[in-house]
């Protein structure tokens, strides 16, 4: 039994929900998204909440157990992104890196003997300030991806610690030949 799967996810102010043809539009203050409901699933919408159910016929089904759970969290991550959305930044570190926007475009100077295109896809926004790039959006899939395909332009070597990588995260650091020969 799943234990996210069977809580009930409440609606906030707002939002406006529609469930036919098992697809579910949530639509709220900073867009709309849809999502595809799996075949052995069902949603009940009352008083202000959703409940993601399993059909009678499917209650020993894996696959369908497997989604369940996973089928909640979507539909809880669509309400929070039409209300709030959702955030990731890149710290970009490096002698002479730089990032600059050219209308929808994210141009990358990374070492590389060319700047580096990025085109930011419908429905995210990115900004640049100083050496942190921020990808916002309301689907939090497209935002990770977005960021994810940002890092892989250049990512962060071990060595010196140069390249893109998200704010906050921690890179262990190797010691070069050298440093290692000093010892």
């Amino acid at each position: 039994m799943s234990k996210i799967g069977k809580r009930k996810i409440e609606i906030p102010q707002g939002v406006k929900i529609k469930y036919e043809n098992r697809k579910l539009i949530v639509e709220g203050p900073k867009g709309k998204l849809e999502l595809e409901i799996s075949p052995g699933l069902d949603l009940e919408i009352k008083d202000n909440q959703i409940l993601v159910t399993k059909k009678e016929e499917s209650k020993k089904d894996k696959k369908i157990q497997a989604m369940w759970g996973t089928t909640r969290q979507l539909i809880k991550n669509m309400l929070k992104g039409v209300t709030e959305g959702f955030e990731k930044k890149l710290e970009i570190s490096g002698l002479g890196y730089r990032a600059e926007m050219k209308g929808k475009d994210l141009i990358l100077n990374v070492e590389y003997s060319h700047p580096v295109v990025f085109s930011a896809p419908e429905g995210i926004k990115i900004s640049v300030e100083k050496n942190i790039i921020t990808i916002s959006g309301i689907d939090k899939e497209l935002v990770g991806n977005v960021a994810a395909k940002i890092r892989k332009i250049r990512e962060v070597e071990p060595y010196k610690g140069k390249g893109i990588k998200y704010l906050g995260e921690v890179v262990k650091r190797k010691l070069s030949k050298k440093q290692r020969a000093g010892k």
